[in-house]
């Protein structure tokens, strides 16, 4: 293979045979389970990183299934999310993510720099009950139960928070360990079609983990609770702020 074949073909590893193929990527019914909680504001500010600022003591925990996606198939990611704010605009802060399948792992860590670890995340509906839970090997991380369908949400709403800005503190690494890419990488959901929205009663328990941390920013009150479906783009995103800059 000649080097400019290289050049011409090369967009992820292996070279020849990419973990996922190119975007964007279309997610068709996509459900969200998300619990917004309190959490304590030090432990919040430890994660976030600078020039981001913390825009509330909350955090959103969100389960996400994922049955038919362009290029990354079917799957179920679960994570925390945190609201915040840069020069001055309202955003989401991707703290977290855990999920069951390779090729998303691997394109959202490569192209975005999502902060994905391999774990076992899961939502059902289990009677008058929608369930979410993840697990990390054989241990109980989180536990999140909401009482299923019990009031609409206003439409609107849920679509205006989807089209905020979201923010993943991409890095990846030189030959020698240190940091040769380290970016504040910004991005959009686009085309959204919102299918449905529903609130109800809520719990959320978080369980100390070593390698699975979703505990170090511990519920301290459940706020709300929130449950749709709907279709969307996973737009490529942008770089608001280098770290490595001079």
């Amino acid at each position: 293979m000649k080097i400019e074949d290289v050049r011409r073909t090369a967009y992820s590893m292996p070279l020849t045979n990419p973990s996922f193929p190119p975007g964007p990527y279309r997610f068709f019914d996509r459900e969200y389970f998300i619990i917004t909680y309190k959490t304590d504001p030090e432990a919040l500010a430890a994660v976030v990183p600078e020039p981001l600022e913390v825009a509330e003591p909350v955090v959103k925990y969100e389960f996400i299934r994922m049955p038919d996606s362009t290029g990354f198939g079917d799957y179920t990611e679960t994570g925390q999310v945190i609201p915040v704010r840069f020069k001055g605009e309202l955003g989401a802060y991707t703290h977290a993510m855990y999920l069951d399948d390779e090729a998303p792992i691997a394109g959202g860590r490569e192209l975005w720099g999502f902060p994905k670890k391999l774990a076992r995340p899961k939502i059902a509906v289990e009677s008058d009950v929608l369930v979410g839970s993840l697990h990390y090997g054989s241990v109980l991380c989180a536990s999140a139960t909401m009482g299923y369908k019990y009031h609409k949400v206003d439409h609107d709403t849920v679509l205006n928070a989807m089209k905020a800005p979201n923010f993943i503190l991409k890095i990846i690494p030189h030959v020698d360990g240190s940091p040769r890419i380290c970016e504040l990488v910004r991005f959009h959901l686009d085309d959204i079609v919102l299918k449905e929205a529903w609130t109800g009663p809520s719990a959320l328990g978080l369980f100390p983990h070593a390698l699975c941390d979703v505990a170090r920013l511990p519920v301290r009150e459940v706020v709300s609770a929130l449950h749709y479906k709907a279709d969307l783009t996973l737009g490529l995103g942008s770089v608001a702020f280098d770290y490595m800059a001079k």
